[in-house]
């Protein structure tokens, strides 16, 4: 099999030229590496305008037309949630390689559809997540791969909000609080980035067990309330049992009424680790030490000394040096797919009131995805 040409460009097809699409669109005009050559889009005018804007020859209503034109080798589904699996499967089977929006779909069944097209097809799958990418992260890889936590037994996943629900509270669409068509609140908007970032540290242990809660609670502004058809969580708490004797405990707050959470956790036998603000803690004998860390510095370096820097402080970067060959390509796929059945799960224990088995939420999820 010939080697993969690392200075070619990457041709990709942008499927969705709303918000993200366009937050996208922003981002691969900065990677020299990334050529986009189509988007599509059901609003005509605006996939014209967008492509007018970006220099995209090529625009398409529908995003089948899209995946039919033959140079394109990977495509980006910045769409709703339920739009994603039917998108993503159409496109991994003709052919192309995915990047696509969090949370990976709106319900398990369709991440875990996402999943097998990707193996059956033996094209790649990414899933936009920022977490694994950002410095404190890297950080936190490089000290557990260095051993310094010895056995890693805890962590905690935590996103916070003082008030910042979507559009009841000043900004963004209705679209975000429905749960019609973005399947949940605040655990699929930002949790699915912070459990993902924890799982990564874990080595992605298989879920085994999942309790938990969701609230909405906080008053709001009656006729936004009413307009929006806000049906979503603005909290949700919850507690997972994970394989090697691992557990995870989370919280992701829209609202609430706290001017502030310390951030998420790893806990080990020979230390633990603070994300933000970034701290390393461990004993020396009878001495506590509480280590901070120069994280600037700690990117600065990485920069100096990585060929391939880019490829480790970006999602899209890393998406596209992953496809010229240059990198291998993280496992964002099956990171989010186990936090799909983490937030599945704790959706389904709120909804019985009690813990909830792996097997159990696998049996009852049901697709939400759009038929197309």
């Amino acid at each position: 099999m010939a080697e993969p040409d690392t200075s070619a460009p990457v041709r990709i097809g942008v499927i969705g030229t709303g918000q993200i699409g366009k937050h996208h669109l922003d981002l691969y005009a900065k990677i020299p590496a990334a050529q986009v050559v189509a988007v599509a889009d059901v609003n005509e005018a605006e996939a014209r305008r967008v492509a007018e804007r970006y220099g995209i020859s090529q625009v398409y209503t529908d995003f089948r037309a899209l995946l039919r034109q033959g140079d394109i080798q990977a495509v980006d589904v910045a769409l709703h949630n339920n739009l994603h699996a039917p998108v993503t499967i159409a496109a991994l089977e003709a052919g192309k390689h995915v990047y696509c929006e969090k949370p990976m779909a709106g319900s398990y069944a369709d991440a875990a559809a996402m999943w097998r097209a990707a193996q059956q097809t033996g094209r790649r799958l990414a899933v936009q997540m920022f977490s694994p990418y950002l410095k404190e992260t890297r950080a936190a890889r490089q000290i557990i791969d260095a051993g310094r936590l010895g056995r890693i037994y805890h962590a905690r996943s935590v996103g916070y909000r003082r008030r910042g629900r979507p559009y009841v509270d000043g900004y963004g669409s209705p679209t975000f609080v429905q749960k019609e068509i973005a399947a949940g609140g605040a655990l699929y908007d930002m949790g699915v980035y912070h459990i993902a970032g924890m799982l990564y540290l874990l080595n992605n242990p298989a879920p085994l067990t999942v309790s938990g809660q969701c609230y909405q609670e906080i008053a709001m502004d009656a006729e936004r309330r009413r307009r929006s058809g806000y049906n979503v969580e603005e909290l949700a708490v919850g507690f997972v049992r994970l394989e090697n004797n691992l557990t995870l405990d989370l919280i992701e707050a829209w609202a609430a009424h706290l001017n502030n959470q310390e951030g998420s956790v790893v806990l080990g036998s020979e230390g633990g680790l603070r994300l933000s603000p970034f701290a390393f803690y461990f004993n020396v004998g009878d001495v506590e030490v509480d280590g901070t860390a120069n994280l600037e510095a700690f990117d600065s370096r990485r920069q100096l000394m990585q060929t391939d820097y880019e490829a480790e402080a970006g999602s899209q970067t890393h998406w596209v040096a992953a496809l010229q060959g240059r990198v291998p390509l993280l496992p964002t796929a099956e990171l989010a797919l186990n936090t799909m059945l983490i937030s599945e799960g704790l959706y389904l224990s709120s909804q019985l009131g009690r813990e909830v088995t792996a097997d159990e939420v696998k049996a009852k999820s049901e697709s939400t995805a759009v038929r197309l």
